[in-house]
């Protein structure tokens, strides 16, 4: 594996475990909106490797990741530990298949997340590229508590911006302003989520779905999918339904 060291500029903890690390950028990295990196630090004993998707824009000057501090976990504690100007390990090539220009063309764009899995869409939507495209692009980010929305403020002043994205923090806890309380699989099969945006169901004809989040429900919104007539992307071959499997790319 080609290693390239890049140094921390911030570290800031966003809510209870939630982690936005900021870090420079190597000279030449190129990536697309989607593509995930793996990430390490020089302090363990033993290397430990683990995929961070990508949050900040391929224009932008450095490399921003969202992620979630496991107690005990083998890599996470040390990068949420980790100040200004220190090392963070970097492999040189950005990987992934988590990309729009896989889905074929349609009229609106679905962003489903949970937790963390908000982190590739954010990339997207700086790049502005999936603004183009789409006549409308609905972006849908579920948490536990109101809290845990770490990046609610940008997600709502890009909402404001473009009259033809709509955004929706839904919470399992609590209340949100302007959001949902349910799972977003429930709330789809009850058209709760659709009818909230002013919508009709989920149509594979109209409708582009991603989906990036936890296994259970990355699961759940296959299941709903594939009930409603979706099609996966697969290579060389466009469909209207894309998951990144968010939790799967650690390397032990």
């Amino acid at each position: 594996m080609n290693i390239v060291e890049t140094e921390v500029i911030r570290v800031q903890h966003c809510s209870a475990r939630g982690v936005t690390l900021l870090t420079s950028k190597p000279e030449g990295f190129a990536f697309q909106a989607g593509h995930y990196a793996r990430l390490s630090v020089p302090a363990l004993a033993e290397p430990v490797w683990r995929a961070y998707s990508i949050v900040s824009a391929p224009h932008e000057p450095w490399l921003e990741y969202f992620f979630t501090v496991i107690p005990g976990g083998a890599l996470s504690p040390h990068l949420g530990a980790l100040q200004q100007g220190d090392t963070v390990l970097m492999a040189k090539a950005a990987m992934g298949f988590f990309l729009p220009d896989s889905l074929a063309d349609g009229e609106v764009l679905w962003l489903l997340a949970t937790g963390t899995g908000i982190g590739p869409y954010l990339s997207m939507l700086r790049q502005q590229t999936v603004l183009q495209r789409f006549a409308r692009v609905n972006l849908v980010c579920s948490v536990r508590e109101a809290a845990d929305l770490a990046y609610d403020a940008e997600c709502r002043a890009w909402a404001a911006a473009h009259p033809h994205c709509h955004y929706v923090p839904v919470v399992t806890r609590g209340e949100v302003a302007g959001g949902l309380h349910e799972r977003i699989p429930t709330l789809l099969r009850s058209a709760a989520l659709e009818q909230h945006l002013a919508m009709t169901p989920l149509d594979p004809q109209r409708d582009r779905v991603m989906v990036c989040g936890n296994p259970d429900f990355t699961a759940d919104m296959r299941a709903l999918l594939n009930e409603r007539g979706f099609t996966p992307c697969r290579r060389g071959l466009s469909g209207n339904m894309l998951f990144e499997n968010y939790w799967q790319k650690a390397t032990p």
